[in-house]
């Protein structure tokens, strides 16, 4: 397999704009393909994928966060939705659109805001309307989940006995009790922002299972819980039979209305009708692509146990840890269980730390070290009971297993494709993307020579945290 790099230097000169090919041999026979977006926190990326689950070609181009005052974060979904449409034409551009048969979505958890027209509303007291993206990382509402968590409603026993102010309810509630006038009233949609982009994509404001259930206390078995919203204070979502946050709600890669409109065709340089796929929450679609990941050939413990025997580790602006199992499990502190929330049939658990890429700054640390020749170490980031986050090496698993990596980007993307392909019902297509998708990207032994230092680093951790546990008891006491 030949690769041809095109530099889309004359579009702009940010290294986020190139634009990959791989190509299979001098002649392309026509076959198959889906493109799948994915909207992380800082920037859009986008893959066409062929029916084999190979990677034709992707891009990437960033988008722009609001910082308006501490622990807001707010985006334009305006901003977003236009670096979709221009990654999506550039990765397109090598093949003939007329094969391409199906679009999925993946985004952050982020609150989108709408009017009755579906315009942009201001989610800030400034009244900047293109800002109406209430941010996944946005810590405004510490006030309001507060009073939800102390409601010790039933709801919350599927999100760890404890809501995270990252979660939709609380960020509707600071919208109720601080923009009533100039938000809440004239919000004809709070749209979840994966759920955001198949709109825009398809017209049809139908919700996806994973979105909801994950970030909005809904359940597949049940829906929504008319005692919960009543009791924290936003009755009104009840009365109007949940219109403005979801009453119609469809499994993630079932197909959202009639495909692609016009307009949306139009913009993203596509032919209009092709299949779009309910949307998934960025971290599931990439739970999704490593999961099920075919682990034959490397001699690893887990290579004939079920998927319910692994756990994926996504990495980005946060980490997460993703576990499904066939029965809920109940844990406190751990988000879900959640049923089909990402692999339908089988419950779902999540557990991680937030921020921890965004806190560390990765990215700039990584080019830095990079750029002065430094050997890069694994680095993970410890916050949760200090203001002042405690940086550590992840304790090494005493069981001395091997770790399993793909490459995060791929995983991701090709797991928003399988939604178009799912949605396009090219189930043969599916079975093969996933068999290609799914091979190990690399697999990490571990160095039993340097156990012995990193569990004295792992005691100096605890006692750190004692530490910090003492010192907190001192100043409450004050």
């Amino acid at each position: 397999m030949s690769q041809v790099l095109f530099n889309l230097g004359s579009l702009s000169s940010s290294h986020n704009d190139t634009v990959v090919l791989k190509m299979h041999g001098k002649k392309q026979t026509p076959e198959k393909y889906y493109v799948g977006i994915d909207v992380g926190s800082a920037s859009v990326r986008a893959a066409l994928v062929d029916g084999l689950g190979t990677v034709v070609a992707h891009a990437e181009q960033p988008i722009q966060i609001w910082e308006p005052q501490p622990d807001h974060y707010e985006q334009s979904s305006a901003d977003i939705w236009a670096a979709c449409c221009s990654v999506t034409k550039k990765v397109i551009s090598g093949v003939d659109a007329s094969h391409i048969r199906g679009v999925g979505f993946d985004a952050t958890c982020s609150l989108v805001v709408v009017d009755k027209q579906f315009q942009p509303l201001a989610v800030n007291c400034e009244g900047q309307n293109h800002r109406n993206v209430i941010m996944w990382m946005d810590h405004r509402a510490v006030s309001q989940v507060e009073r939800i968590n102390a409601t010790q409603h039933r709801v919350l026993s599927y999100v760890g006995g404890v809501m995270s102010v990252e979660m939709q309810p609380p960020k509707l509630l600071w919208i109720k009790e601080n923009l009533q006038e100039s938000c809440w009233e004239k919000a004809g949609h709070f749209f979840d922002l994966p759920d955001f982009l198949s709109w825009k994509a398809t017209g049809v404001t139908a919700r996806s299972l994973c979105t909801v259930v994950c970030k909005w206390t809904y359940t597949s078995d049940k829906g929504w819980d008319d005692s919960f919203w009543k009791m924290i204070g936003l009755e009104d979502l009840v009365e109007d039979k949940y219109e403005k946050i979801g009453n119609h709600v469809l499994s993630p890669g079932e197909p959202v209305g009639k495909g692609l409109t016009p307009e949306a065709a139009r913009d993203l340089g596509l032919p209009e009708g092709i299949a779009v796929g309910a949307s998934l929450i960025d971290a599931h679609a990439g739970g999704l692509g490593v999961i099920g990941a075919d682990v034959k050939g490397h001699n690893l413990p887990c290579e004939n146990q079920p998927i319910t025997s692994r756990v994926a580790m996504i990495c980005g602006t946060s980490s997460c840890h993703m576990g499904v199992s066939e029965t809920p499990i109940f844990v406190p502190g751990v988000w879900g269980p959640y049923f089909s929330a990402m692999v339908p049939g089988l419950w779902l658990n999540e557990g991680g730390q937030s921020a921890t890429g965004k806190l560390l700054g990765t990215r700039h640390i990584l080019e830095t070290m990079q750029a002065a020749g430094h050997r890069i170490n694994t680095l993970f980031l410890c916050g949760g009971l200090s203001k002042n986050p405690l940086f550590v090496q992840m304790h090494a698993d005493i069981t001395g297993k091997p770790v399993v990596l793909s490459k995060e980007v791929e995983s991701v993307l090709v797991g928003a494709a399988i939604l178009g392909a799912c949605a396009s019902g090219d189930f043969a297509s599916i079975q093969e993307a996933m068999a290609k998708m799914g091979k190990v990207g690399r697999v990490v032994q571990p160095n039993h020579e340097h156990k012995r230092f990193y569990d004295k680093k792992y005691e100096v951790f605890l006692r750190l945290v004692e530490h910090q546990r003492e010192y907190r008891s001192i100043m409450n006491s004050f």
